[in-house]
């Protein structure tokens, strides 16, 4: 008799208690995955923008030499020099190409590949499309300044 109470369907239909954690249980997955995202790219973005900041002083420093060979060996010197203060790049993994632009004889790009592939971002195991492990970014200055 108290096993026929204890199976009261309707009662059990209208009990509204540990409802909260069903549906916390359902949107913590969602939540952490989204939270883990928001990191990953955040770090990836950081670094992306100090990798285009580096080419853009990498080119100021370059500005100075006189021909293609000694505005390359400006900006490889000055990204030598100064890469690692850059948050979150490893100067070691950093290349630099100095050319003159295809759009006018009268500017150079200075452009940068960094390996990213020492970034935090890959330990995640996060499932969601990350970028490429290489990041590219160049900067275009006039040869002989403003």
């Amino acid at each position: 008799m108290q096993m026929i109470r204890w199976l009261n369907v309707t009662g059990f239909l209208s009990d509204r208690r540990g409802t909260s954690a069903i549906e916390f249980a359902l949107i913590l997955p969602v939540f952490v995955l989204i939270l883990f995202g928001l990191v990953a790219y955040g770090v990836y973005f950081g670094a992306a923008n100090s990798v285009q900041q580096l080419a853009a002083d990498a080119a100021r420093a370059s500005i100075a030499g006189l021909d293609e060979d000694e505005r390359r060996k400006l900006a490889a010197s000055y990204i030598n020099d100064n890469a690692s203060g850059y948050m979150l790049l490893d100067g070691s993994h950093v290349s630099v190409d100095v050319t003159s632009s295809e759009r006018s004889r009268s500017q150079f790009d200075v452009s940068i590949s960094y390996d990213a592939e020492r970034l935090p971002i890959w330990n995640m195991h996060i499932p969601l499309p990350l970028p490429g492990k290489v990041i590219r970014r160049s900067s275009t200055i006039r040869i002989g300044g403003i």
